[in-house]
């Protein structure tokens, strides 16, 4: 329910009075919220969604220890992936949402602050991100690149069989959310991100 919320369509209705899916690229995400709505709202749209990844991870712990008998690394995970399902097929817009980038990174805050090993590891595939954004401005590329990136490491870095599963279904949903995009990176067609631009 909580990754279900949709920021950005609430913040295009609220702010704009428009169904944020008829403008830009259609997606109920940061990305567009800032190519539609401005940096102020796209800035906000990331921060909540991010967090709307954070709170299920540590609301596991409680639901663990207070409620169910569950072992309690198993439910995290559970819970973070459930989340960014709610995320990328929202029960409020008919099973249709954003791509899950900031959701999933918000998981892997939560993740990486109960996992030790796990903040390098998210620190590696931020700067990853950031690095080949700097270089294409191109925000499908870069979080495609950063999703591949995030096993390979979990891998390095010996993390448990538990984490590194985790991290293959997080980079799986990613790359089946940029289906369209991956097709138009190949065909040259994928628009890059200009801040310059007004909104």
């Amino acid at each position: 329910m909580i990754g279900s919320i949709p920021t950005a369509f609430i913040f295009g209705k609220l702010l704009k009075g428009i169904d944020i899916r008829k403008f830009g690229s259609g997606n109920v995400g940061a990305t567009n919220a800032l190519r539609v709505m401005g940096k102020g709202a796209g800035i906000l749209v990331l921060l909540l969604d991010i967090l709307k990844g954070v709170i299920p991870i540590f609301l596991s712990q409680i639901i663990v220890f207070r409620m169910i008998d569950f072992p309690v690394d198993i439910f995290r995970i559970l819970m973070g992936v459930s989340c960014i399902c709610g995320h990328n097929w929202s029960l409020f817009l008919n099973f249709k949402g954003g791509k899950g980038i900031a959701a999933t990174l918000g998981v892997f805050i939560g993740l990486a602050l109960k996992t030790p090993g796990l903040g390098i590891i998210l620190i590696m595939v931020v700067l990853s991100w950031l690095l080949v954004f700097m270089f294409s401005r191109i925000v499908s590329l870069s979080s495609i690149i950063a999703a591949l990136i995030l096993p390979l490491l979990v891998h390095v870095f010996k993390q448990s069989r538990l984490i590194f599963i985790a991290s293959l279904v997080l980079s799986f949903f990613v790359i089946l959310r940029h289906k369209s995009n991956i097709t138009r990176l190949l065909q040259g067609k994928e628009s890059r991100l200009n801040f310059n631009k007004k909104a």
